[in-house]
């Protein structure tokens, strides 16, 4: 997919908020500080499209961005925040939680994971959640230029490992570096796949 256009359009604190759902969505989000708006900026070719801090938990609303004029970039919250109050965490929660439920055009969620570190419980429990919830999602490792390629590899074979624990059948995963702009380029062929299917089936989301 080339991006022509990549444009912010809002930012809500609450689902009901969002952009008419009209049009195809694909949501990002991950833990606090997992590279997301770096990823972001680098599959839109922005340097900052996204907002990137070295502050864990600068992504507080739901922002959409309207790429190529036919589909939505959705930038999440992050979860399990470490320096917010229990109730600043849980408000976040309520918020992930009743946009990635509720929001009818939503077609993946994709959930970044670190790849420099082992299998995170916080991580495994949000993606067996969105399992149980019925949620299409793919898994997203990040910051694959961090670590020597065969680490990168063991790393993420060690998730598999962990996944198949309770899963038979694994979603997606793609492997990224932001730094040096790879992966991102599969993942937007996958959006692009998906986005001429629905055109194709002639698939709406208007109630």
């Amino acid at each position: 997919m080339i991006i022509k256009t990549a444009e912010f359009v809002k930012s809500s604190g609450k689902w009901q908020e969002c952009p008419e759902p009209n049009i195809p969505e694909y949501a990002f989000i991950g833990r606090s500080n997992v590279g997301k708006s770096s990823l972001i900026n680098a599959m839109m070719n922005h340097k900052d499209l996204a907002k990137t801090s070295g502050t864990p938990g600068k992504t507080q609303l739901i922002n959409h961005f309207l790429v190529n004029e036919n589909w939505y970039l959705t930038d999440l919250p992050g979860y399990g925040y470490a320096k917010v109050s229990k109730v600043q965490r849980k408000d976040f929660e309520k918020l992930i939680t009743n946009y990635i439920l509720n929001r009818r055009n939503l077609v993946n969620l994709f959930v970044l994971v670190d790849s420099r570190h082992t299998p995170q419980k916080i991580d495994l429990e949000f993606i067996q959640w969105c399992g149980e919830s019925g949620i299409p999602f793919s898994i997203v490792f990040t910051k694959a230029d961090k670590l020597k390629p065969n680490v990168v590899i063991k790393n993420v074979e060690d998730y598999k490992t962990e996944l198949h624990k309770t899963w038979e059948d694994l979603p997606e995963l793609y492997v990224t570096s932001a730094e040096k702009k790879e992966g991102g380029d599969k993942i937007l062929d996958f959006i692009q796949k998906t986005n001429e299917f629905l055109t194709n089936n002639n698939i709406s989301f208007d109630e």
